[in-house]
């Protein structure tokens, strides 16, 4: 075990783990295009076909989580809630205090077999992004330019596109629009005494726009928010780096179910209960600071090994015909060859893992990144 615990650090596995995602990803996005002419003629089965591709993608970093770093899950939630869990629509509204936040709503949602489907309100540059950009554009995500103005009209298309999606999915929202840090929380909170708001603990004021339009134009299509709140045992801070190094995270996901037809439809009373609603989770994060534990029963909900199968694959499909080209490369004897595959190797692992950052950090439903001053203008 100590063996294999160095070998995740070390930078010929990481660069295998970037390459495989890299590849594997620009195929997908071929076969994606291949898709464009089904479109007009059998619209339903082109999106199934999508998000079955989609998930061969984001499903590698699910695996990335749970099998390469062994990052265990613990899942709070009733057993009610429990049994409606990927047998509906919802909106899912995560808190965004860690770096991984992310990869944890994609094993929540791969373990209720609705990763493929799921959608996210992502910044409109990151459809030009290969591979995770690319693939997000054909799974009909809500891409918008951060100018609520300039948005809403294309926001409202892009949601009620989705009202005859075939597939069930979750639309994952970010409310607060960018993640925690102590000063952001500091412009927030001055923001939340002008405006005379309860001032939250753990949590950045959220965004109420977006979750509203979201609500309001979803409203028959989706039957619940699924109110969750992430955190790590023992004050952890987990990194993209430290998952890729194989490390082991303990997070805690606590889960409530609301039904949609509980929250007002009205803007500015829907405004108000979200803002209530980050009163309770930060209640939620002061009780887990103190005790250890989320509030309700612990679900099992195992990992499904569809994650690891597709990475496995896609591995072996992959690093066969890149040993035997490197083999090549460095049996011609040219030093040429030699520095140019090492430089082109080093220059792929930084950019996927730029890319994986990006995708990371323009995630959200914030509306332009002066997104804390401006919170609720």
């Amino acid at each position: 075990m100590g063996f294999l615990k160095m070998l995740k650090t070390q930078f010929l596995c990481h660069l295998i783990i970037c390459y495989v995602f890299l590849v594997s990803g620009f195929i997908i996005n071929l076969l994606q295009i291949c898709t464009l002419p089904l479109w007009p003629i059998n619209k339903q089965l082109a999106r199934k076909i999508n998000c079955r591709l989609a998930y061969s993608v984001s499903s590698q970093l699910v695996a990335l989580l749970e099998w390469w770093s062994g990052t265990e899950c613990t899942l709070y939630t009733d057993p009610e809630s429990f049994s409606y869990f990927g047998k509906e629509n919802a909106i899912v509204v995560l808190n965004h205090n860690f770096e991984i936040d992310f990869m944890c709503g994609w094993t929540f949602c791969d373990r209720f077999g609705v990763l493929g489907s799921s959608k996210v309100l992502a910044k409109k540059e990151l459809s030009y992004i290969p591979v995770v950009g690319w693939m997000w554009y054909f799974l009909e995500i809500v891409f918008c330019k951060r100018k609520w103005e300039e948005d809403r009209k294309t926001v409202v298309e892009s949601l009620r596109n989705l009202r005859d999606y075939p597939e069930k999915f979750w639309f994952l929202l970010h409310c607060e629009g960018t993640r925690f840090t102590e000063k952001k929380h500091k412009i927030s909170m001055e923001v939340a005494e002008k405006k005379g708001l309860p001032k939250l603990k753990y949590h950045l004021l959220p965004r109420t726009k977006g979750f509203c339009l979201t609500v309001q134009n979803l409203r028959g299509k989706v039957t619940a928010v699924y109110d969750s709140t992430l955190n790590f045992r023992n004050n952890e801070m987990p990194t993209l780096l430290g998952v890729l190094n194989g490390k082991k995270y303990h997070a805690a996901l606590y889960v409530r179910r609301i039904p949609l037809e509980s929250i007002p439809d009205d803007e500015s009373e829907c405004a108000a209960w979200l803002h209530k609603l980050y009163q309770e989770k930060d209640q939620f994060q002061e009780r887990y600071m103190q005790t250890g534990q989320f509030p309700g029963p612990i679900m099992n909900a195992p990992c499904r090994p569809w994650a690891l199968l597709n990475w496995l694959f896609w591995i072996c499909l992959l690093v066969y015909p890149l040993c035997i080209l490197v083999l090549r490369l460095l049996l011609s004897g040219s030093t040429f060859a030699v520095l140019s595959t090492l430089f082109f190797s080093i220059a792929a692992s930084a950019g996927i893992r730029w890319m994986i950052g990006q995708t990371e950090i323009d995630r959200g439903s914030n509306y332009g990144n002066k997104d804390v001053q401006m919170n609720n203008k």
